[in-house]
């Protein structure tokens, strides 16, 4: 007998119609404050966390070499929203300048633990407050522009995520690169799908309880995206999609029983269209 959709597990979240998202008056910029642990755990404690590590590496990595070597320096770079950091201190710890902010005090003490080990003396600068108020603990002048700056998993917890393209424009140099890494609403609905939980998709109310729930309830699509980089004059150089098969198998059969195929596929599919469209993620890397 079929599985009816109510009995399905349902995903914790789903895209809000723009109607249902203006109504809401009680949205604020999200601090994983109170739940870090269970942060660290769930996005970084297994296979998701290494998929997700590994594609970023590949993009920002390859493309921070070559940058570095065009300047014949190391290179100032920004990290909005950093979370637990792992990027912005590899990065480091290749010699580049960091400045890693979040608002949330619990989980840049976790990022600074995991500086701490590295047998190297890393240039980074901490910053715990809301993006809005890093601009008066910035240094002014040139020290204020950065050659890179990172935003991951942070447009999707964002009360107004547009106007923090504003925020970029002040801070980024004529040259530099924005790294946006943003959960993709179409992921939802895709995998849901294949789970059979079509009473959920036909929900529009649904909203997860995000006082634990790590799936965003006001996800921003691709296209959205891709028209606030087009406004504000940027040029996307690279896309990818971060887990693009992993999540919607329902049987971990074969390949899937060896963590370094399932990266290495993972890795290859990431960048092929029509493929990478379907990541949970989504990382654009785009230059002014």
């Amino acid at each position: 007998m079929p599985t009816k959709p109510q009995d399905s597990q349902p995903e914790s979240n789903r895209s809000i119609p723009l109607e249902v998202e203006q109504a809401e008056v009680d949205r604020a910029d999200r601090s994983f404050d109170a739940i870090a642990d269970h942060f660290e755990k769930k996005v970084y404690g297994g296979l998701k966390g290494d998929i997700r590590l590994a594609v970023l590496r590949r993009d920002i990595f390859e493309y921070c070499t070559q940058m570095s070597k065009d300047l014949n320096r190391p290179l100032r770079i920004l990290d909005v929203g950093a979370g637990l950091a792992q990027i912005s201190i590899e990065l480091a710890a290749q010699g580049h300048t960091l400045i890693i902010n979040d608002i949330s005090e619990n989980m840049l003490e976790k990022a600074k633990a995991s500086a701490e080990k590295s047998d190297q003396v890393l240039d980074i600068t901490w910053h715990v407050c809301p993006y809005q108020d890093l601009a008066g603990k910035l240094n002014g002048d040139k020290k204020d522009k950065f050659d890179l700056i990172l935003c991951h998993a942070l447009l999707e917890w964002l009360a107004e995520p547009a106007a923090v393209m504003s925020f970029f424009d002040q801070h980024l140099t004529d040259n530099g690169a924005l790294s946006l890494c943003f959960y993709n609403p179409a992921s939802f609905d895709y995998r849901n799908l294949i789970m059979g939980n079509f009473n959920l998709l036909d929900n529009p109310e649904y909203k997860a309880d995000n006082k634990k729930s790590l799936t965003p309830n006001y996800p921003v699509a691709k296209e959205e995206v891709e028209s606030w980089l087009a406004t504000h004059h940027y040029k996307t150089v690279r896309t990818s999609g971060l887990r693009v098969f992993h999540d919607y198998a329902p049987l971990k059969r074969g390949g899937h029983s060896d963590p370094e195929a399932v990266i290495r596929m993972e890795l290859r599919y990431s960048q092929l269209e029509p493929y990478k469209w379907l990541g949970r993620y989504l990382h654009i890397l785009a230059t002014r």
